[in-house]
């Protein structure tokens, strides 16, 4: 992929949503779109967003449920051709065996580890023990015996991930560009320390979609890689 960037597209409104895609559309390899962006708009609003901007489809729908059910939500978006979606490490081997086998050809599956919104507080108050980095190297362990292509997991995590699963596919979310605000996530880095560090997808939302001019951004944040 000659652009790893995928833009978070979580707006609530299609025509919003399909007008800045548009704008940046000639400085990102793809288009993220959440559960928000699905729940609003559903498999109608993807085809559209797709539709009008040619550009691949990361459908983060974070799947977790029993082996049966997630099996049949991946064959319900066949039609919609992702390449990408995720499901939730957590979910286990049998779930994640399950939809890797029932997704499109063409379809990366990857498991989410650890929301970098999470620090090690929130792990232990959900009865996980140990650090971040023990708890993503578990679920990048799992991952890989399941089949999955790869896994997302935080800017913090992924150079370690990649030393022990050489050829996995690493998707990176909550980067900020330097300088830029935090806000509510927790373990941030760099988009470029991210991809020297093994990182195939670069997720990035509010650095892009918030600013004065989102193609000046997305360019700029381009230029660093």
């Amino acid at each position: 992929m000659s652009n790893p960037v995928f833009l978070a597209l979580d707006l609530p409104q299609l025509e919003a949503a399909k007008e800045l895609a548009q704008k940046v559309r000639d400085h990102v390899g793809g288009l993220k779109l959440g559960l928000e962006f699905f729940c609003a708009h559903g498999a109608h609003g993807v085809l559209e967003v797709s539709h009008a901007c040619e550009l691949p489809i990361f459908l983060d729908l974070k799947l977790h449920d029993i082996p049966n059910t997630v099996a049949g939500a991946m064959q319900a978006i066949h039609v919609l051709e992702p390449a990408i979606v995720t499901v939730h490490a957590g979910g286990g081997r049998a779930m994640m065996e399950d939809a890797k086998a029932a997704a499109g050809e063409n379809t990366k599956v990857v498991g989410v580890t650890m929301l970098t919104s999470m620090d090690q507080n929130d792990l232990k108050r959900t009865g996980v023990q140990g650090t971040p980095h023990d708890h993503v190297m578990r679920l990048a362990e799992l991952a890989e015996a399941s089949g999955l292509d790869g896994i997302v997991c935080s800017g913090q995590e992924v150079r370690a991930v990649h030393k022990q699963w050489k050829n996995g596919y690493f998707v990176v979310p909550g980067l900020r560009p330097a300088g830029s605000a935090v806000g509510d996530q927790k373990r941030v880095v760099t988009p470029r320390q991210a991809r020297d560090d093994g990182a195939s997808v670069l997720v990035i939302g509010r650095p892009i979609s918030r600013a004065d001019d989102p193609a000046a951004a997305a360019r700029a944040i381009e230029a660093t890689l």
